[in-house]
C-alpha cells in the first residue's frame, strides 16, 4: 500500500474519530472513578459508537493505524487538559506524614 493511495478525508476522519473516542474514554474513566453509573454507561456507549468508524476505516489499509494513534493521543491529551484540576490534597494511598 503506497502513501499516495491514502484518502486524506478518510485519514482526517480517522484522526477525528480516534481523538473523540479517546476524549470519551477519558470521560468514561472519570465517571467510573467518581462512581457515577449513568454517566459512565452513557460515555461507554458513545465510546463504542465512535470507535467503530476508526476500526472500519483502517482495517483495509494498515497506514490508517498511524492516524488512529495520532487521534488517540490528541483526544487523551485534550481531555486531560480539560479535566485538569489543582490537587486538593495528597494523592490517594499516600501514607500520613509524621
Amino acid at each position: 500500500m503506497l502513501i499516495s493511495q491514502i484518502d486524506p478525508w478518510v485519514a482526517a476522519g480517522v484522526v477525528v474519530a480516534t481523538a473523540a473516542t479517546d476524549a470519551v474514554y477519558v470521560m468514561f474513566t472519570s465517571a467510573v472513578v467518581a462512581r457515577k453509573r449513568v454517566p459512565a454507561a452513557n460515555w461507554s456507549s458513545i465510546w463504542y459508537l465512535l470507535s467503530s468508524f476508526a476500526v472500519i476505516s483502517y482495517t483495509n489499509n494498515w497506514i490508517y493505524v498511524c492516524f488512529a494513534a495520532a487521534g488517540s493521543w490528541i483526544g487523551a491529551y485534550a481531555s486531560l487538559t480539560f479535566l485538569h484540576r489543582a490537587p486538593a490534597g495528597p494523592p490517594f494511598g499516600t501514607p500520613p506524614s509524621s
